[in-house]
C-alpha cells in the first residue's frame, strides 16, 4: 500500500511539473494556438491502458491454459483451441480500442 501511494505521489508530481511545458507554444510559433498538448496525451494514455489490459488478459489466458493442460493432459487440444480463440478475440477488441484512441488523437 505504501508503494502504491509513493508511486501515485511521484506521478502527480511529474504531471504538475510538466504541465507548464504544455502551455508553451511550439518553437517558431509564438502566439499561435497549437492543438498538440494534453489532447495527444489523453490518446496516448488511452492506448497505453488498452495495450496494458490486453497484455494482462492474454497473459492470464496463457498461464491458466498451461496450468489446465498440466493438470489434464488429455484435454490439452481443446484447451489450446479455446485459448487461441480467446486470445484472438481479445486482440480484436484491442485493435478496435487502439483505432478509437487514434481517432481521438486527430484534430477535428
Amino acid at each position: 500500500m505504501v508503494n502504491v501511494v509513493r508511486i501515485a505521489m511521484v506521478v502527480l508530481l511529474l504531471v504538475f511539473v510538466a504541465s507548464p511545458a504544455w502551455a508553451q507554444p511550439a518553437a517558431g510559433q509564438a502566439g499561435a494556438a497549437v492543438a498538440t498538448g494534453p489532447m495527444n496525451l489523453g490518446a496516448a494514455v488511452g492506448a497505453g491502458l488498452v495495450i496494458l489490459g490486453a497484455g494482462l488478459g492474454i497473459g492470464r489466458i496463457g498461464g491458466q491454459a498451461v496450468e489446465g493442460m498440466s493438470r489434464q493432459p488429455e484435454a490439452a487440444g481443446s484447451i489450446q483451441t479455446a485459448m487461441i480463440i480467446s486470445a484472438a478475440l481479445i486482440e480484436g477488441a484491442t485493435f478496435f480500442a487502439l483505432i478509437v484512441c487514434m481517432l481521438f488523437n486527430s484534430p477535428i
